[in-house]
């Protein structure tokens, strides 16, 4: 699972580059380098687990950013305190959990 939290991390990183590159180009500043994001993002959505990638793209649709850290058993998309039970499980990275309150995917930074 730790690898597919990695990768999430990584699409999350290039999805908001991608994002990024068109507002820069809305400003009329010309942007390169734009085909290579998205062959690189192509390429690592290919090594994450199918119905885990779908999960990311709905709350990706949904929300700026799916996949949010956790710090203090604090989810840093919404700031709601995480039950400690689960933060400990978290911190194992067997398990992607989804936050109870605003739904986005958390990893643990602690």
């Amino acid at each position: 699972m730790k690898s597919d939290l990695v990768r999430l991390v990584s699409l999350q990183d290039l999805d908001l580059m991608i994002e990024e590159s068109h507002e820069v180009e809305k400003l009329g500043f010309n942007v390169t380098g734009y085909e290579e994001l998205m062959k690189a993002r192509e390429e690592l959505a290919k090594g994450i687990n199918k119905p885990l990638l779908a999960r990311y793209e709905r709350l990706r649709a949904k929300l700026k950013r799916a996949l949010v850290p956790v710090k203090n058993d604090i989810c840093l998309g919404c700031f709601l305190r995480q039950p400690t039970s689960r933060g400990a499980r978290g911190r194992e990275d067997e398990q992607i959990f989804t936050c109870e309150n605003c739904g986005r995917m958390l990893y643990w930074l602690d």
